[in-house]
């Protein structure tokens, strides 16, 4: 049940179904996973795959692994600036460290909150040398559900953070999925490509929208007077390092880069069998499941991601089994390279 940090009052009991169906859901997601998992797997015919001899090449896995990393420390170095833009004293690579494990936490490690809920949580706790900070106090916000509205200011402006750090990554995962289908979309649909031009049209108005309200006084000063009355005025400078122009042109095109570091890992996964992928197809799928990744029905995508991506990349015919063993080496990299976001689990041992 929800659960105030700072509250008097007493939190509602929650009714019998709501919590029968909160303390069943983790197991319904994994078995959901297991699902879509064997579903993808039992059409491979691994006798077929074997006979065909496909030749390895172990370096592209490798490759991957660089540029998985890269994308999680490219992702971890944006949110540590828009935490220290918004008045957080905590070194850099202490808040890159602790994406990473926000990260791994979303990989499916036990817990009772997602990566983003533990990475604003713990940030919290960090002082200016990196130590974590009031740990008793941090394993108990940890273990129960956050009340926003009677939190701390300081921890609604960690979550405010996030949430811009999400916006940010959403719009460069929508922009770059608007020109795949711009460059492939005729492959997908015969109106893909119009879907392509309405997305990116949409992200863009939306995009220039945001910084022309930051730039006129009156919707400004709102916005303002918004915050002040949330007691997180600090949250400020972060949004218009991300939102106002010219911020924003940069900070489009460096979350587009990150998706590009995510789709040239499967890319490398792909390659490492023996197939070179296409592009475009690529830039469609990734950017899609990233989106069907946001409804929590699997544990950390896997099954849905091998699902996804052998439907979309059979239209430029690629293999599916051969995508299916891609997205599975996929999943596994990207485990192994938020495993330096450890550190902070350890640390609260």
């Amino acid at each position: 049940m929800p659960m105030s940090l700072h509250s008097e009052s007493t939190p509602k009991p929650t009714s019998g179904w709501k919590s029968a169906l909160k303390r069943a859901w983790p197991t319904i997601r994994i078995l959901l996973s297991i699902g879509l998992l064997w579903k993808a797997t039992s059409g491979i015919d691994w006798h077929a795959i074997f006979e065909s001899e496909i030749q390895m090449e172990p370096w592209w896995f490798l490759a991957a692994l660089v540029s998985a990393t890269t994308a999680c420390l490219c992702g971890g170095l944006r949110w540590a600036i828009l935490m220290r833009k918004s008045g957080f004293q905590g070194r850099l690579r202490n808040y890159i460290l602790l994406y990473f494990t926000g990260a791994l936490v979303n990989q499916g490690l036990p817990s009772t909150l997602g990566g983003d809920s533990y990475r604003a949580i713990t940030a919290t706790h960090l002082d200016k040398t990196g130590s974590v900070t009031g740990k008793k106090d941090l394993d108990e916000e940890l273990h129960h559900s956050v009340d926003l509205e009677h939190a701390t200011p300081r921890l609604r402006l960690s979550f405010a953070m996030v949430l811009v750090d999400r916006l940010l990554g959403l719009a460069g995962n929508n922009l770059l999925g608007g020109i795949g289908l711009i460059i492939g979309g005729a492959t997908l649909a015969a109106w893909g490509q119009d879907l392509g031009y309405l997305v990116t049209g949409v992200m863009i108005a939306v995009g220039l929208l945001i910084a022309l309200g930051l730039a006129i006084t009156p919707t400004f000063n709102l916005l303002k007077k918004i915050l002040e009355r949330f007691q997180m005025s600090g949250a400020l400078p972060g949004i218009k390092i991300a939102f106002s122009w010219p911020y924003n042109i940069g900070q489009a095109c460096y979350a587009i880069a990150i998706h590009c570091l995510l789709i040239f890992t499967f890319f490398c996964c792909l390659r490492a069998y023996g197939v070179i992928a296409p592009i475009a197809g690529l830039m469609i799928g990734l950017p899609a499941l990233s989106l069907l990744l946001m409804l929590p029905i699997s544990i950390s995508g896997w099954g849905l991601r091998e699902a996804t991506l052998s439907s979309v990349l059979a239209l430029w015919g690629v293999n599916q089994s051969i995508t299916v063993l891609a997205s599975i080496s996929f999943g596994a990299i990207t485990v192994i390279s938020v495993l330096p976001g450890a550190y902070f689990l350890l640390k609260r041992k």
